[in-house]
């Protein structure tokens, strides 16, 4: 039987983000990543980066689980320290985590350098050093081509950059993970126009295994709420569920209605969502926007909702959805075949353009014991949790496909 592969895990995305308090979904991927092979690969795991400074190194393993520790803390406790301690952090961290040059390859198989970000995909040249100074084979996550598939929904320039990801990825990965089915079924045609033929697994991304907040008890004198997670900016369709608010608002009055609560920094593109927010007086009272949470507070509160609302027109894979039926809470969201893989058949889906209709679903689950929230929470009985063991074995079963 062959030697297992050394593993080389690139953390580049985790190291230039340390002076970010809220973590994005790309961000919680690396660190389960990182978590994950710990765990299961043991000593043949070790770290490299392209460091902030622009060069590419290895990272010493004890520094790097430190450096997640901390992470992960100011994850938790949204950096209260102050600006200046949190620089200060940040360039112990940096100077901690300098890149080692690349030992000699040992003999035997290649090594297999593992990539979960976006980070520096848009320089193939840098990748092609990486993996010729590392004698290694690649596997890389791919997230989604939203922004191939719907430029419009991307900053000015973005569709170039991700043209230039993907087929960074697919000229030098001798395997690829994809989160989801349908982000797979739109590489496909990529696949095919460039004529590579790489391994090619799925496997979903895995719930939150922390801390498991308190729902509030059944009856409980509290006033209905929902949730809309993610960034604000047009993919995610705030506009849809404000427009809604304002129109409950002023039929109704802000303190007779359910709240709605945005919890996502603020995006890009996004200038009507922000003059909702910040200018539409019907909005006052009845919708709250929370853009910077520590994982708790942002699960605290997604477990005391009424529902997730997700009214998007595109997803690579849709963890809130995953995330909330994990808490227990009923989801309704747009009819995509990203959030159908998310959800199964639990959530009740909606075309993400029929206002009414999703005017009636907030109505009826306004009310906890309205027959369609009864009816949610029979069919979550079926649903699977998608565990992030379950995505690391999957990971390594890529990691042994590419290295025979």
């Amino acid at each position: 039987m062959p030697d297992l592969p050394k593993i080389i895990l690139d953390m580049s995305r985790l190291l230039s983000r340390v002076l970010h308090v809220t973590p994005t979904g790309v961000d919680r991927v690396e660190m389960a990543y990182a978590r994950g092979l710990v765990e299961t690969a043991g000593d043949r795991l070790d770290f490299a980066a392209v460091h902030p400074t622009g060069i590419y190194g290895r990272l010493p393993a004890d520094a790097v689980l430190r450096f997640l520790d901390r992470t992960e803390t100011r994850w938790e406790t949204e950096g209260r320290v102050g600006p200046w301690a949190m620089r200060r952090s940040a360039v112990d961290v940096l100077n901690l985590l300098r890149p080692r040059p690349v030992p000699s390859p040992a003999p035997g198989a290649p090594a297999v350098y593992v990539q979960s970000s976006p980070h520096h995909l848009t320089n193939p040249k840098l990748v092609q050093t990486i993996l010729r100074r590392e004698n290694a084979r690649f596997v890389c996550l791919v997230h989604d081509l939203i922004p191939l598939e719907y430029p419009e929904y991307a900053r000015a320039g973005g569709a170039e950059q991700h043209r230039q990801r993907i087929e960074t990825i697919l000229r030098h990965a001798h395997g690829i993970m994809s989160n989801s089915h349908a982000t797979l079924a739109s590489l496909r045609p990529w696949i095919a126009r460039l004529g590579v033929d790489p391994v090619c697994r799925v496997a979903h991304l895995g719930t939150h295994d922390g801390h498991r907040p308190v729902r509030r008890a059944n009856g409980e004198d509290a006033r209905p709420y929902f949730v809309s997670m993610g960034t604000i900016e047009p993919r995610k369709n705030h506009l849809l569920l404000l427009n809604l608010w304002r129109q409950m608002s002023e039929r109704h009055g802000a303190a007779a209605i359910p709240k709605l609560v945005l919890i996502g920094r603020r995006g890009w593109e996004n200038e009507q969502i922000v003059d909702m927010l910040e200018r539409c007086p019907a909005l006052v009272g009845c919708v709250e926007e929370h853009g910077g949470l520590s994982d708790q507070a942002a699960r605290a509160l997604l477990a005391n909702a009424n529902a997730l609302l997700m009214p998007s027109f595109a997803e690579g894979y849709g963890m809130p959805v995953a995330e909330a039926l994990d808490l227990g809470v009923a989801v309704v969201c747009s009819n995509l075949p990203s959030l159908r893989e998310a959800g199964g058949g639990v959530p009740t889906f909606l075309d993400p353009l029929d206002g009414p209709a999703w005017h009636r679903a907030i109505l009826a689950y306004a009310d906890l014991q309205s027959p369609e929230a009864e009816a949610q929470r029979e069919r979550l009985t079926t649903w699977q949790r998608p565990g992030w063991k379950d995505h690391i074995a999957r990971l390594h079963d890529l990691i042994s496909a590419v290295s025979i």
